[in-house]
Order: C-alpha cells, then sequence, then structure tokens
C-alpha cells in the first residue's frame, strides 16, 4: 500500500484577474477551489494512474469536513485524524504572475501525534510512505526524522519532498526518494545552480548526507535525476501550453513511483516523473492517466 503523509492540507482557493492592481479593487474572470497539501496531490495523481492510496493527516472544522468530501468524491481512500481548529485555506492569484498565500495551518496536539503513530504502527513490510510539505508552526523540524525512526524496522520505502530542515533532518535513516527543488537545493548548500554540473555534484552530496535517489525539478527547464548506483540522467521539459505550476512537483513524485512500480526501473520512472509533472503544469488541475502517457511517449 501507498501512504501519503499532510500535516497542513487546504482548500487552495484560485482566482483568476486580468491586469491585477496593488492596492485596488480587483474583480476575478473565474475562481475554482481544489484540495490542496502535497501529500494529497500525490494520492489523487496516483489514483488517476489508476494505483490505490491512502492519505494521511489532520484536518479539522467545516474546511476539514470538505477536504475529506472531495476525497471521497474522487474515491481516494483517507483516514485522517480530526482536529479541533480549522485546516487552512490558500489564496492562489492568477494574473501575468502567480501569486500565492498559504495559510499557517491549525496547532495539533500531542494527543494528535501519539494517533498518527498509532497508525503508522500498522504499516507493514515494502509499503510505501509519502512524507511531503510543510509542517504547522506547532511541530518541531525533526517532526519527519521521527516518524522514520519509528518505521525504520519495518523496511517500508520513506519518500520526503520538504524543504530545507524538514529534508535535511530526514537523511541519516536513508530515504528512498526525496525531491528538491532547484531553489530548494540553492537554499540548502548556500549557493546558486550554474549547470548540470553542479546539479550532480550537489545531489552526490545530498546522497553522500543519506539520500538514495535524488530527484531534482527544475520548472520549465525539466528535471534531474541521480539514483542509488550513482546513474544519472537529465531530460528537458516537454513542449506544452503552461496553464499553472501548482501540484507540478508533487505529480513528480507520484509519476515516480508510479513509475518505478509500474517498470522497476529507474530511468523510466524518472522519465514517467516528468510526463506527470509536465502534465499537470500543462492541466487545469492534476495530471490525468492519458495525459501521463502522451507526454511520457513523446519524451
Amino acid at each position: 500500500m501507498i501512504y501519503t503523509l499532510t500535516f497542513n492540507p487546504s482548500l487552495d482557493y484560485i482566482l483568476n484577474v486580468d491586469n491585477f492592481s496593488l492596492g485596488k479593487t480587483n474583480r476575478s474572470t473565474k475562481e475554482e477551489i481544489y484540495i490542496g497539501g502535497k501529500g494529497i496531490n500525490v494520492s489523487i495523481v496516483l489514483k488517476n494512474l489508476g494505483l490505490d492510496t491512502k492519505c494521511l493527516g489532520f484536518c479539522g472544522g467545516f474546511v476539514g469536513n470538505e477536504i475529506i468530501n472531495i476525497l471521497n468524491t474522487l474515491k481516494c481512500d483517507n483516514d485522517f485524524i480530526k482536529i479541533e481548529e480549522n485546516s487552512r485555506i490558500n489564496i492562489k492569484l492568477k494574473t501575468k504572475e502567480e501569486t500565492e498565500i498559504n495559510a499557517q495551518g491549525p496547532k495539533i496536539l500531542d494527543k494528535h501525534i501519539d494517533l498518527l503513530f498509532n497508525k503508522l504502527n500498522s504499516l507493514k513490510e515494502d509499503d510505501i510512505l509519502v512524507l511531503a510539505g510543510s509542517i504547522p508552526n506547532s511541530l518541531p523540524n525533526d517532526i519527519y526524522q521521527k516518524i522514520q525512526k519509528l518505521v525504520e524496522n519495518k523496511n517500508i520505502k520513506i519518500v520526503i519532498d520538504a524543504t530545507k530542515d524538514l529534508l535535511l533532518n530526514s537523511l541519516e535513516y536513508k530515504p528512498f526518494l526525496i525531491k528538491p527543488n532547484k531553489d530548494e537545493l540553492e537554499e540548502i548548500f548556500n549557493i546558486k545552480i550554474l549547470n548540470d554540473e553542479d546539479l550532480l555534484f550537489y545531489s552526490k552530496k545530498l546522497k553522500e548526507k543519506g539520500a538514495k535517489n535524488v530527484l531534482v525539478s527544475l520548472g520549465e527547464d525539466g528535471a534531474f535525476f541521480l539514483d542509488k548506483h550513482n546513474n544519472y540522467y537529465r531530460l528537458k521539459a516537454p513542449k506544452g501550453k503552461l496553464i499553472g505550476s501548482v501540484g507540478a512537483g508533487d505529480s513528480m513524485v507520484a509519476g515516480f513511483i508510479y513509475g518505478f512500480i509500474t517498470f522497476n526501473d529507474y530511468e523510466k520512472a524518472f522519465k514517467f516523473s516528468l510526463a506527470t509533472g509536465s502534465g499537470t503544469a500543462f492541466s487545469d488541475w492534476l495530471c490525468s492517466y492519458e495525459t501521463a502517457y502522451n507526454i511520457y511517449n513523446q519524451l
């Protein structure tokens, strides 16, 4: 079974505004509401690709209830822990430049974490656990580390898509896959990535710290991948009309997992990760099965 853990799920309120002016009244031309959260996005894309998953995490209030209702409508299995405060609502502004305002999120108490750990104790050998996204301020930066320690003897493949300390603190437990983007890689090492040689050098640094496989998303420049055998791959992004980048990185994680399970081949998994990430960027929401395979066959 594939499990995804989202500590800070959300409803994403997307507003399309022509000629946005700061400090003035602006009127939208189109509004959309989607569920958000990196782990949730991974689960939905995997469901679109035909693989079953279970969403774990925390949901609260009327926002949390709506998140669960939407997942149930999508037939995405979930087992969220109910909390007292409302889950967050994020604002995504689509104008000449995309702008996001991400809410802080609710407080998660020790009793909620205990309930989560009880659920994680039921994971079995060869399960996959995706730890993705931000955490509320009420949680310590080593929470992913604590989860990995909890399941370290279960032979579970851990996938991590997180930023700086959340990611770095996790590497000692040798996660199966990590997926920083270029900006995050630069932030981790306080450097500027100038070429593919830099991508290889700093991906190897992450492997030296414990990561088994390193997938780096590069936006419109494609993606880079260094596998556990030190083989490395570089693909340029396919051509297509960019509609929105929200969820593209999460779709890459889902595509890699699907590709690895389906083909048992790192190179094909990497190729499929770029196909799904691009498919989401070229779609109104998250990548579909047909879109992923159409792009995969063109790469």
